[in-house]
């Protein structure tokens, strides 16, 4: 027993130093990134937490940017949260709020630029991978173990929009990952594979599309396409209305978002259309938190996900999930899609006032119960 106690401890020391040695190496790697030092963020610094720039490596080589928030009355054994969109978003925006504003409630929180986004590494910019941007969430899981104020068996993630898709097939792969929120996702391999509201949902449309892109390869592989449209058209329906609102205002435009300036790569997403994110999610069995806005066009894709992930398909094979209880849909009565990204304002911001509508304190209670 003396032998297997000695060794485990042997295994231990090795692991800690492993994780020390890997943390070092992250902290080298932001002298090889561009990373802005000064605030600018689209939301100002708290009062209640420390913030600093940090880097971490992901399996597939690239150097990831973030920023780490701590709450300033500090303790050790803490339980942590990465945080990653919209997808095509930055660090600076919406999930940067988030981290903050769970550091403010107790937690060690990461936001962090995906890879090819932001002042993250990987070339050409605004790429996307199913395989790769799983991974980004699971390497800060890696970086988060590794601190020394955070206990490494009470870490939870947090994706928003499309990222909220990334975020439950990271959960559905890593079973270190204790507590998932999912907040206004969207499934960016159902939607790129079948259109909004599954309009192109048939083999044609799809041939069609995948025509377009093959072509495109050989014209202009460089392409952008998708950021925000401006100037916005009167006709517009509401959500690209409710975009340009965030993106294109002071209320969430940053200089390195590709939704707030010339988009994503128009081949960007390829393999996104031929891919499904959410296939083994009804077999997640750690907690996991479904929040969408009642009003938000995008509210299919999060109710779609949180029935399949407890209920399964039977009829198809497909079980029902074996820890169902830990599972949640929350809908916040009123919210629009772009309202879960930052709270929601009653109008442009300058004109109008706050709406308050992502419930703080409701995530830090779903975190505080299922990070211990």
């Amino acid at each position: 027993m003396k032998k297997i106690v000695l060794s485990l401890m042997l295994v231990a020391g090795v692991l800690t130093a492993c994780n020390k040695e890997i943390n070092n190496k992250n902290e080298e790697d932001m002298t090889q990134l561009q990373l802005t030092q000064e605030w600018d963020k689209v939301f100002p610094l708290s009062e209640k937490v420390n913030h600093r720039k940090v880097t971490f490596q992901t399996q597939y080589g690239f150097t990831l940017a973030a920023d780490l928030y701590t709450p300033k009355d500090g303790g050790k054994d803490l339980p942590a949260i990465a945080v990653s969109g919209p997808f095509g978003a930055t660090k600076e925006q919406s999930s940067g709020l988030y981290a903050m504003r769970m550091a403010e409630r107790g937690f060690v929180a990461l936001a962090f630029d995906p890879s090819y986004t932001g002042e993250s590494s990987g070339e050409p910019r605004r790429t996307a991978s199913p395989d790769i941007n799983t991974e980004d969430f699971m390497a800060a899981v890696d970086f988060l173990s590794g601190l020394e104020n955070v206990n490494a068996e009470r870490i939870g993630i947090i994706g928003i929009c499309g990222w909220g898709g990334i975020a439950l097939n990271a959960a559905a792969a890593d079973t270190r990952i204790k507590a998932t929120v999912a907040s206004t996702m969207y499934d960016m391999t159902r939607v790129s594979g079948n259109g909004y509201f599954d309009a192109n949902n048939n083999e044609a449309d799809r041939h069609a599309a995948r025509e377009a892109q093959s072509k495109q390869r050989l014209t202009d592989p460089m392409a952008m396409a998708g950021g925000v449209i401006e100037p916005l058209p009167d006709d517009a329906p509401q959500f690209v209305k409710d975009y340009y609102d965030y993106y294109k205002t002071a209320r969430g435009y940053h200089k390195r978002s590709g939704n707030s300036n010339d988009g994503w790569r128009t081949i960007g997403t390829q393999a996104f259309a031929n891919a499904r994110f959410l296939y083994y999610t009804n077999e997640i069995r750690s907690a996991v938190l479904v929040m969408h806005g009642e009003k938000a066009h995008s509210r299919y894709f999060g109710e779609d996900a949180y029935k399949y992930m407890v209920n399964g398909k039977p009829e198809a094979g497909i079980k029902p999930n074996p820890v169902p209880e830990n599972k949640q849909l929350l809908i916040i009565p009123g919210a629009s899609h772009c309202d879960l990204y930052d709270g929601g304002y009653t109008e442009l911001v300058g004109k109008g006032e706050p709406k308050n509508l992502i419930p703080w304190d409701t995530l830090a209670e779903f975190f505080t119960k299922y990070l211990k």
